[in-house]
């Protein structure tokens, strides 16, 4: 088959659902205009970054296409004059930063090609869409009986994924879907693993599993057709929206959020689970499930993109559940992204943050019940339900599924082998990537709590106090050996002492000879002094604490008192 033969693509299997983020670092000014300098980042690892440079026509580029969306974004006016002005530069780069911020934190935006190539333009100039073109063009050489109707531009979420609006030629009024999608990171299937595996999803029969038609694949590239359903999939039904639109225009802001009926999330949770339940005995890894990946036929859910992860692409949560690291297992995470879906369901949007600390009324406490085990940051902690658990609580367990299709979905012992390994490896590139993310998060929880104000006045009076204490323990030391030298230095020579009083002179020949004058007093005793010559410490600082110590211990009490005798008055025999 031509398209079997196509060559692999030149591509790099990035993982387009790490979040990129972007801080502006400078600015500079050029003649009439002023530049910006972005450090982009991806993922925790400061290493993976690059700079970008951008002007402010760029971001009002960018923010035009992004109207789309109707979502009010935060950019910063025009401004015709004055725009050159130091002042205005700085407060327009603070408003630029918080527009970057608002676009990397949406999770709808952030994963658009719009944003990735603004931020990353290196890792995404290759024109997708052509490339598709191409390989369908290969297709349909070996395939005469289809033709295309129209491409369906940004329909889904993914970079490398690409719609058709497709025909048979003797069935004209019969519409189908063709979908192109490139390999992903988690590719971990041999070629000829993946064709046979790919292959053999047309074979697979279930009454929740939306029917292939047509699915080959090749070692760069898969591609799969399906009926087309003008009633769309759940999340349409949930925002009212119509299945040909964009992505961005029909879910990003939703015109009137409101959930469904209490007897619609039973049942559709209830269809969706015993898929789930069915696919995980059988040991199919899945791990894509989100509303937009189930199709509505009828009052029936039917699950879509099983060969999402044969070839080995990212799920749309995987930002959330590799925040934490309980959920390390493919049965964990459609468990997890089960929560998202069911929370979509009963409120008509997707819960503003993960963990979901309180939730709104819902139309039964059992909905509640259901989203707490899965959805709280306890939940996180202790790990994802089982599905089996869930189909016992109440929301589920008094649900009656009137269809009686017998599933059917034989795999190959020797597949079912390969599939095991690759969903080893898929789960355990997901725990690494976990491990990064939590060692990051305890670095950075550590340089906060060090840089915080309130720490830095705990290391300062630390500093202080341990200063005090060094210089204390430093004066002590050398008046301890000030006073051994003097006590070692008393056996080799006697210290001075006061004279005792002189001793008269002979009276014999006083009479012609007048006695000689007494000495004058002598000063009050010194303390002793050692014949020890000292050794010159090195320390000018520890000496000058030394001589500071000795000076403030010196006690006038402990001198010796002296007698003097004057005799400096004449004396007449």
């Amino acid at each position: 088959m031509a398209f079997m033969e196509k060559p692999p693509a030149g591509k790099v299997l990035l993982d387009d659902t790490v979040p990129l983020t972007a801080q502006i670092e400078a600015s500079q000014s050029l003649h009439s205009h002023t530049e910006y300098i972005i450090r982009v980042q991806r993922g925790v690892s400061a290493e993976n970054s690059w700079q970008i440079v951008r002007r402010y026509s760029d971001f009002d580029l960018l923010n035009n296409s992004l109207q789309i969306s109707t979502l009010s974004l935060p950019l910063p006016p025009k401004k015709l004059i004055g725009n050159m002005e130091r002042e205005f530069i700085a407060e327009r780069q603070k408003g630029l930063q918080a527009y970057l911020d608002v676009i990397t934190t949406h999770h709808i935006l952030s994963n658009c090609e719009l944003v990735k190539k603004f931020l990353d333009p290196n890792s995404y100039s290759v024109n997708y869409t052509e490339i598709a073109l191409q390989h369908v063009s290969m297709f349909f050489r070996s395939e005469p009986k289809w033709e295309v109707v129209e491409p369906l531009k940004d329909i889904g979420w993914r970079i490398r994924k690409k719609y058709f609006l497709m025909k048979i030629k003797n069935q004209p009024k019969e519409r189908l879907v063709l979908s192109w999608a490139d390999l992903g990171p988690d590719k971990y299937l041999s070629d000829k693993d993946l064709q046979y595996a790919v292959k053999l999803l047309s074979s697979c029969s279930h009454p929740y599993i939306y029917k292939i038609t047509f699915a080959t694949a090749n070692e760069s590239s898969a591609l799969v057709i399906r009926p087309f359903s003008e009633k769309g999939t759940l999340k349409d039904l949930i925002y009212k929206a119509k299945p040909k639109d964009p992505f961005l225009k029909k879910y990003c802001n939703p015109k009137k959020i409101q959930g469904l009926e209490l007897q619609q999330i039973k049942t559709y949770g209830r269809q969706i689970l015993e898929v789930l339940k069915f696919l995980h005995e059988k040991g199919f890894p899945y791990g894509h499930l989100h509303s937009a990946n189930v199709m509505l036929d009828g009052d029936t859910c039917k699950l879509l993109d099983l060969e999402n992860s044969l070839l080995g692409l990212p799920s749309f949560y995987r930002s959330y559940f590799s925040q934490f690291r309980k959920i390390n297992t493919l049965e964990g995470v459609d468990v997890h992204c089960f929560g998202h879906l069911l929370y979509e369901m009963t409120y008509g949007r997707p819960p503003d943050t993960i963990p979901v600390e309180s939730f709104p009324p819902a139309p039964s406490v059992f909905v509640v019940s259901v989203l707490e085990s899965i959805l709280t940051c306890e939940a996180m902690k202790n790990g994802m339900p089982t599905v089996s658990r869930l189909l016992q609580m109440p929301l589920f367990s008094d649900v009656l599924l009137t269809n009686s299709e017998k599933p059917q979905f034989k795999i190959p012992t020797k597949l079912k082998e390969a599939l095991k390994i690759s969903k080893e490896c898929i789960e355990k590139r997901l725990t690494e990537e976990q491990k990064l993310i939590h060692q990051h998060r305890r670095l950075t929880r550590a340089q906060s709590h060090h840089g915080s104000e309130e720490e830095k006045k705990k290391r300062k009076i630390l500093a202080r106090k341990k200063s005090k204490r060094s210089a204390y323990e430093s004066g002590e030391e050398h008046s301890a050996k000030y006073s051994n030298s003097n006590n070692s230095g008393s056996g080799a020579s006697s210290p001075l002492t006061s004279p005792s009083s002189p001793t008269p002179p002979s009276t014999a020949g006083a009479s012609s000879i007048p006695p000689a004058p007494p000495p004058p007093p002598l000063p009050p005793a010194a303390p002793p002094l050692s014949t020890e010559v000292p050794t010159p410490q090195p320390d000018v600082s520890a000496s000058r604490g030394a001589l500071l110590s000795s000076i403030q211990n010196f006690q006038k009490g402990t001198l010796k008192k002296t007698k003097t005798c004057d005799y400096s008055a004449p004396r007449i025999s």
